[in-house]
């Protein structure tokens, strides 16, 4: 996998696990039950950091970079999208 220049040296795996006997397989922060996907609700529906670690002592500051770091990376991995409208064949 490429080095990302924001955030060299750090590798998401670290922090995030998957394991089929935790929420079935969603990824996690490790050692917790919190899964990824309710943080990234959380922050879109406007919960910043601070709130959410004020409300999950169990995570740490690390835990949120690491999760941006799995964003990059996954984000990085999306296939161009062609604009609503656009017949991807026709470009």
């Amino acid at each position: 996998m490429a080095k990302s220049r924001y955030f060299d040296g750090m590798n998401w795996r670290d922090r995030i696990e998957v394991n089929p006997d935790v929420l079935t397989g969603k990824p996690v922060v490790r050692g917790t039950r919190l899964a990824v996907e309710l943080i990234l609700e959380l922050l879109a529906a406007g919960e910043t950091e601070r709130d959410l670690l004020s409300d999950y002592p169990r995570l740490t500051r690390e835990d949120f970079a690491c999760l941006s770091c799995l964003c990059q990376s996954s984000c990085a991995r999306i296939p161009c999208l062609s604009p609503v409208g656009v017949d991807a064949d026709s470009r």
